[in-house]
């Protein structure tokens, strides 16, 4: 999958025609189709049901819509921020990543600075929440990828790359219901499994307790591979990153 595909299935996303998105793209139309159809079959489906009058996004292009949108916000943050660094053979770019982030969700934008910028290089570190706040605020870094970090100050610019949505094992209740939210009443009577160092835990906490619901945190964990594990065995509910 490539940025411009995306790009081009956004702007189709928003016309729903074939016609002005290539002009929003500034692509001819065959282009935009060729692009639009290879990404489809990546995808193993239709996006957009092509009708003369009344084109619209099919339920795979629906979910897809806002996962290529993060992807693509990212990468656009990746090229900006590099943009940002001081133009050198070899560019250093020091971040820190909260524990409680899989870097698998950065490979999208990492690969999009690789390649508009072949001599970045990267020093990655890992840290608390605590730690992410510090290294920040002391310059010793200069990008961070974390949850909400509670804090703000002016020299700090935010930037979401992606949504946490709940998990469970397929045979759990939840997963047999035909609405796509969870209400507040079902979550709370449900084990929490966490992950050490996760940022929005108390955020989840206070939300159920400002709704008079108790949190039950059942097990804690410190990685996702060890999330996943535990969702397997149907140990209770988790939140991972989409």
């Amino acid at each position: 999958m490539e940025m411009q595909q995306v790009r081009y299935f956004l702007a189709l996303s928003n016309t729903l025609n074939f016609t002005r998105a290539a002009e929003e793209c500034n692509v001819t139309q065959p282009a935009l189709t060729r692009a639009i159809k290879t990404l489809e079959e990546e995808l193993g489906g239709e996006l957009l049901r092509r009708e003369r009058q009344h084109s619209h996004l099919t339920e795979l292009g629906r979910r897809m819509l806002p996962l290529l949108q993060q992807c693509y916000d990212a990468a656009t943050s990746a090229k900006s921020l590099a943009k940002a660094v001081q133009s050198s053979d070899v560019a250093p770019l020091n971040v820190t990543i909260s524990n409680s982030i899989n870097i698998a969700l950065l490979v999208s934008p990492f690969t999009e600075l690789f390649r508009a910028y072949p001599g970045a290089h990267l020093k990655i570190q890992r840290g608390s929440p605590a730690a992410v706040i510090e290294a920040l605020k002391n310059g010793e870094v200069e990008l961070a990828v974390a949850g909400p970090l509670g804090q703000a100050w002016d020299r700090l610019d935010t930037w979401p790359l992606f949504q946490e949505g709940i998990a469970v094992n397929s045979d759990h209740p939840l997963a047999r219901r035909n609405e796509a939210d969870v209400a507040l009443a079902q979550l709370a009577a449900e084990p929490v499994l966490s992950r050490i160092d996760w940022e929005t835990s108390e955020e989840l906490s206070r939300c159920l307790s400002a709704k008079g619901y108790s949190p039950r945190t059942a097990h804690e964990v410190e990685t996702d591979q060890d999330l996943l594990a535990l969702l397997e065995a149907n140990a209770g509910v988790g939140f991972v990153s989409l």
